[in-house]
């Protein structure tokens, strides 16, 4: 039976983190952290794990603390004007077990305050990993095409991030996917409201959308040549 994931106090902290974002003020709430925030998301990274078993024995959802799906909620500021120190949003990438070899598409869950999503793929990907999967759609265009362009998928997704002003060097201006090769990520997503987030609808929710993404994922993993 699913169970509620988060609760209003998971955005309560979140804002609450946003306005006080000091290392005093989190050490004092630390435990809310725990309570409202790590150990919910651990949880559905744990029970994640089946059905992301069965879209990809390739792919981990791993609920470890450390080193694990979760994305820490420290900042890394060291080359950043901004040295807030904490991340006021949670985010997990369900990751590619070669993904410390090559660059790998990731699925992702996001939970932030008036900005949830579920998504899949490459963000910001260096630019050998740009020009493998510019590349591969030149080469694969149908595939691509049924990966990214069906209606089931148009219906639902809209790609994240920005994109060349013009074709990338070495492809050519009157491609037919000449808006997919200026694209500088290849990843995808849908938003949802806090009110699911907090439902016991948001594990199905996130595994039905896993696996309607799957199609991209193994696209994008073709482009390294990865296993899906």
């Amino acid at each position: 039976m699913p169970h509620a994931c988060f609760s209003p106090a998971t955005f309560k902290f979140l804002r609450a983190l946003a306005r006080h974002n000091n290392r005093t003020w989190f050490k004092a709430h630390q435990d809310d952290y725990e309570t409202h925030v790590r150990g919910p998301y651990l949880q559905l990274l744990a029970d994640l794990q089946a059905p992301v078993a069965k879209l990809s024995k390739h792919y981990r959802a791993d609920p470890r603390k450390v080193g694990g799906s979760l994305f820490r909620i420290q900042r890394d500021t060291r080359f950043s004007g901004d040295k807030a120190p904490y991340k006021t949003w949670a985010g997990a990438r369900i990751f590619h077990e070669r993904r410390r070899e090559i660059a790998a598409p990731s699925f992702y869950l996001h939970i932030a305050p008036g900005d949830c999503f579920v998504g899949a793929g490459l963000w910001h990907p260096e630019n050998h990993t740009l020009r493998n999967v510019r590349n591969f759609i030149v080469d694969n265009p149908a595939a691509w095409k049924r990966a990214a362009h069906s209606r089931t998928f148009r219906d639902h997704y809209e790609f994240r991030g920005e994109s060349l002003s013009r074709a990338p060097q070495g492809f050519p201006a009157d491609h037919p996917l000449l808006e997919d090769l200026k694209r500088k990520s290849f990843a995808a997503g849908v938003g949802f409201d806090d009110a699911l987030a907090c439902s016991p609808k948001l594990f199905p929710f996130v595994v039905d959308h896993f696996k309607r993404l799957a199609p991209l994922v193994d696209y994008l993993c073709a482009a390294q040549n990865l296993e899906f």
